[in-house]
């Protein structure tokens, strides 16, 4: 099995996320990888960024003297606000989130399922810290939810598994998986490959160990 040095680095699949959502939406970066995103969007798309502090219209990641250290994101990155930018209650936050008003939120994770269940809040180890935020409620209350992680463990174990052996944070939430290797679509009967990056598509499939619909011609 060969794997290249061209698999996407974060700030690379965080540009391809940030293509991939359509012009005008309303989204949530979680914390990690997700809120480099951020920094990759069109500033002519119409994009709103919502975060779980109580902000709507964020900016890119602040730096040098553009750094107020009252306006950071839910992971407490500085950050910038954008023209017309809002401010509000940490519970109307969540209302937004939990009523459906979020066209797409970006989450990490340590797995997803081959159905779109997603596991990104606890690795059920005794000694770990559970950190569920507003996963669950990003997760169920955004019309679409995408994931950006690594596609393998410290270990080398994949994420992307069968079944989630972590505790769940929303089941059959997730449509789209973003990872170093791969881009997957969760589709209802399959998992389909869209994209690979530095490795081919038999060595991908034998790597997860779980059914994968070759989509990458499509792509061409």
């Amino acid at each position: 099995m060969t794997v290249t040095s061209q698999r996407l680095d974060t700030d690379a699949l965080a540009a391809l996320v940030a293509r991939d959502i359509p012009p005008g939406s309303y989204v949530n970066l979680g914390i990690g990888r997700p809120t480099k995103v951020a920094n990759h969007l069109d500033p002519g798309a119409g994009i709103v960024l919502h975060t779980e502090n109580g902000m709507l219209g964020m900016g890119p990641e602040a730096h040098g003297d553009e750094i107020d250290p009252d306006l950071v994101n839910a992971g407490k990155i500085p950050v910038t606000e954008l023209p017309g930018a809002a401010y509000f209650h940490h519970a109307d936050s969540f209302a937004m989130m939990r009523g459906g008003h979020l066209d797409h939120c970006v989450l990490g994770a340590y797995q997803v399922s081959a159905r779109g269940d997603l596991a990104n809040w606890h690795t059920g180890e005794p000694d770990a810290i559970p950190a569920v935020g507003g996963a669950m409620d990003l997760a169920i209350g955004a019309k679409q939810t995408f994931v950006m992680m690594t596609l393998l463990t410290r270990s080398g174990a994949p994420k992307l598994v069968p079944s989630c052996s972590y505790p769940l944070t929303g089941i059959g939430c997730v449509s789209r998986v973003y990872t170093d290797l791969a881009v997957f679509l969760i589709e209802d009967h399959a998992v389909v490959v869209r994209d690979v990056f530095g490795i081919a598509f038999p060595d991908l499939r034998a790597l997860v160990g779980i059914p994968l619909v070759d989509g990458t011609d499509a792509q061409e």
